[in-house]
């Protein structure tokens, strides 16, 4: 298979479609079954290390989801794949020890086009930014991603939310 078919895709779906019905005890029949379709790409595609990656984070692996997530980056990931393989790994990194370098990935993403995964932007680095004890960012970046969310004090909440970070 050259590229991802939209049959392909179906079928990877349907497969974390059923993440719930596993269990710890039974977690790695889940990466088996994520592994087997992942095979089915080219070896160099970088939705193949993506798709495992995901599996070991979703079935708490943070350690051995990194270096999968970081190949399917070096490999060219892009798109929508490749913001969300951005914030897992930065999520994954932070639950290592490592929320530096989860910051350091994040940052850039804030001024990127913007799309549906811009709250996760913002949450996963507030944790990032927590864990290095920048709770004050950290909550700020929470706000401002509520804000639009709100049904009334939409302008109040993000300007609490900048005065949290700019002195003055």
């Amino acid at each position: 298979m050259s590229t991802e078919s939209s049959e392909w895709e179906e079928r990877i779906a349907a497969a974390w479609a059923t993440i719930d019905d596993y269990d710890e005890a039974s977690a790695g029949e889940f990466r088996a079954l994520i592994d087997e379709l992942a095979a089915e790409l080219p070896a160099d595609s970088p939705v193949r290390p993506f798709e495992r990656g995901c599996a070991f984070d979703s079935t708490g692996h943070s350690d051995k989801a990194v270096p999968l997530y970081q190949e399917a980056l070096r490999l060219g990931l892009g798109g929508y794949r490749g913001r969300r393989a951005k914030i897992q790994l930065s999520s994954s990194l932070r639950n290592i020890g490592r929320a530096e370098e989860g910051v350091a990935l994040l940052e850039p993403e804030l001024t990127a086009p913007s799309d549906e995964l811009d709250d996760a932007v913002r949450s996963c680095l507030a944790l990032c930014l927590s864990s290095l004890g920048r709770d004050r960012e950290g909550l700020s970046l929470v706000l401002e991603a509520l804000a639009p969310h709100l049904p009334r004090y939409q302008r109040s909440m993000a300007n609490y939310a900048r005065a949290l970070v700019q002195p003055g």
